[in-house]
C-alpha cells in the first residue's frame, strides 16, 4: 500500500487531504502541531477505512523542522509516495508594524520547510522512478497583495517554485502540482487576525471540494490547479489588467 505525507493535517484542507486520501487506501503520515488532533483524526480514518496512520506532532515553522521530520520518518522506515505540503500560515496589516518572530516562522513554514522538504522526499521518489508532490499555493500567488505582503509572496514563490520543479521532473515519472484556493472556509482567517478585512464579506468556498479538485489534479499530473470557475476568472482578469489596479483592488480587499 502506498504512503501518503500531509503536513498542516489537523485542520481544514489538510484534514479533507488526509480524509480523501484515506478514502483512497493510503496510509498516512499526518504532521503538524495539534498532537491531539492528529491522534483523533487518525483513529477517524484508520477506523472508517482501515489504513495505517502514523503521528509526528511537529512544528514546521521551527528552522531545521524538515531534517526533524526526515529522521522521524527514517527512524520508523517510512517512505512517502504522496507529499501534500499543505502547511501555511497568513499574516495581516503593513510590514512595518508586523512583529517579526510571527514573520520569520511564517516565511520558514511557507517557503523554507516547504522547499526543504521537498528536496529532502525527492532522490527516494526518483529513484523509484514514481511520485507525486501537491504543493498548496493561493490565489494571492498571481498579484502582490497590500496588508498582507508577505504572506502573498510567500504564496508567489510556491508556485514559481512548483511551476519550475514540474518542468525539471518532466519523464521521471514524479509530478508536482500546485493547488492555488481562492478564499476558503478554514481557520486561516482567523489565525492570520483578519476578521476586520474585508475578505470576510466575500464568499468562502467549502475547503472538501476544494481539497478534492486538489487531489483529482495532482493524479492526472496537473501543473496548475485553480479551483472554482470564478477563481479561474480572476486569476485570469489579473494578467491583463494594470498592476497599480491589481494591487489597489488586493490593498482594498486585504484592508
Amino acid at each position: 500500500m502506498s504512503t501518503a505525507l500531509v503536513t498542516g493535517a489537523s485542520a481544514g484542507l489538510g484534514t479533507d487531504f488526509a480524509r480523501i486520501l484515506a478514502s483512497q487506501k493510503y496510509d498516512l503520515i499526518l504532521v503538524a502541531r495539534n498532537e491531539g488532533r492528529l491522534a483523533a483524526l487518525a483513529a477517524e480514518l484508520s477506523k472508517e477505512h482501515g489504513v495505517k496512520v502514523c503521528v509526528l506532532a511537529r512544528d514546521l515553522s521551527i528552522p531545521g523542522s524538515a531534517d526533524a521530520l526526515m529522521l522521524d520518518l527514517k527512524s520508523q522506515r517510512l517512505s512517502v509516495d504522496v507529499l501534500v505540503n499543505n502547511a501555511g500560515v497568513g499574516l495581516h496589516g503593513p510590514v512595518a508594524d508586523s512583529d517579526g518572530a510571527a514573520l520569520a516562522g511564517m516565511l520558514q513554514l511557507n517557503v523554507t520547510t516547504l522547499t526543504q522538504l521537498t528536496r529532502l522526499l525527492l532522490p527516494d521518489m526518483l529513484a523509484r522512478k514514481g511520485g507525486r508532490i501537491l504543493n498548496v499555493a493561493s490565489t494571492a500567488a498571481f498579484q502582490p497583495g497590500p496588508w498582507m505582503a508577505g504572506y502573498y509572496a510567500t504564496k508567489a514563490y510556491v508556485l514559481s517554485f512548483s511551476e519550475a520543479l514540474a518542468s525539471e521532473l518532466k519523464g521521471t515519472g514524479v509530478t508536482v502540482t500546485t493547488l492555488c484556493p481562492g478564499p476558503t472556509a478554514t481557520e486561516f482567517f482567523e489565525r492570520a487576525n483578519m476578521s476586520r478585512s474585508r475578505f470576510k464579506d466575500i464568499f468562502f468556498a467549502d475547503s472538501r471540494p476544494c481539497a478534492q479538485v486538489g487531489v483529482n489534479g495532482m493524479f492526472r499530473g496537473k501543473t496548475i490547479v485553480i479551483h472554482g470557475a470564478l477563481n479561474q476568472l480572476l486569476v485570469l482578469t489579473s494578467k491583463f489588467l494594470p498592476r497599480a489596479v491589481v494591487r489597489f483592488i488586493a490593498g482594498k480587499l486585504n484592508r
